[in-house]
């Protein structure tokens, strides 16, 4: 399969149609991704252009940082659907979050239903710096209260590269994986591409994203995908369609 490739393919040339994303920072204003409409546009039509048929954006919630709420994060979304309608019509731009694992996390959902994805699929993220002490408690708690976590981006914590085990003991928590696709063309190095290719090889990756913030990501879409075996990653993306 997909050996008609003489040469590895551009990353954009390997989205499947009706690719749905399910990571990614379009709303402008609301943390680190776009900074102002114009940004939204640019970035709703690159994706649109990629071949893209459906955006579930998810704005960070990180506790001190972008303490984001489900109203905020809402609003945002209707005052982007009133300013781009044909945008986010096109897009069929929803929103849900990516929130981080920290130690006020679990009073959160406790207190209020968290926006999830579908289905009760919620991201997560975890710190770049270590992971949280009360990591597996947070885990066992969200399921507990009926959610399916899905740990955003895994191969980029470095902390568990020299670890692979504690992959392996995420998966076994409960943990759904979402590979960067922009980790498979080296973007953010080689540690993190070597790691998104084992976790592809070994089948532990279960969804994709974009995770787009700005135009350096858009532009990073037309590298070549350095693996060796592009058919788990075409896989991962195809398992996306489980969000339509």
């Amino acid at each position: 399969m997909f050996s008609f490739f003489k040469t590895k393919p551009a990353l954009k040339d390997l989205i499947p149609q009706g690719y749905i994303d399910i990571h990614s920072h379009i709303l402008f204003g609301i943390d680190d991704g776009a900074k102002t409409i114009q940004d939204s546009n640019f970035l709703m039509e690159s994706l649109l252009e990629f071949g893209f048929s459906k955006c579930i954006t998810t704005p960070h919630t990180i506790e001190y940082v972008w303490d984001n709420s489900r109203e905020d994060i809402l609003e945002k979304e209707k005052e982007l659907k009133t300013l781009s309608p044909k945008l986010t019509s096109s897009l069929k731009l929803t929103a849900a979050s990516e929130y981080m694992m920290s130690d006020g996390f679990i009073k959160l959902f406790k207190n209020e239903p968290l926006l999830t994805l579908k289905d009760k699929f919620v991201l997560v993220e975890m710190s770049y710096i270590n992971p949280p002490i009360q990591l597996y408690e947070i885990l066992f708690e969200l399921q507990l209260a009926g959610y399916k976590p899905i740990l955003a981006h895994p191969e980029r914590y470095l902390y568990l590269h020299h670890n692979f085990s504690e992959y392996e003991k995420l998966k076994s928590a409960g943990c759904y994986f979402q590979l960067n696709l922009l980790s498979t063309v080296g973007y953010y190095g080689k540690e993190v591409y070597t790691i998104a290719e084992k976790l592809l090889k070994k089948g532990m990756i279960d969804f994709t994203g974009s995770d787009v913030h700005h135009q350096n990501h858009i532009e990073a879409f037309s590298q070549k995908v350095k693996l060796k075996d592009v058919a788990p990653l075409v896989q991962a993306m195809k398992n996306n369609s489980k969000f339509q």
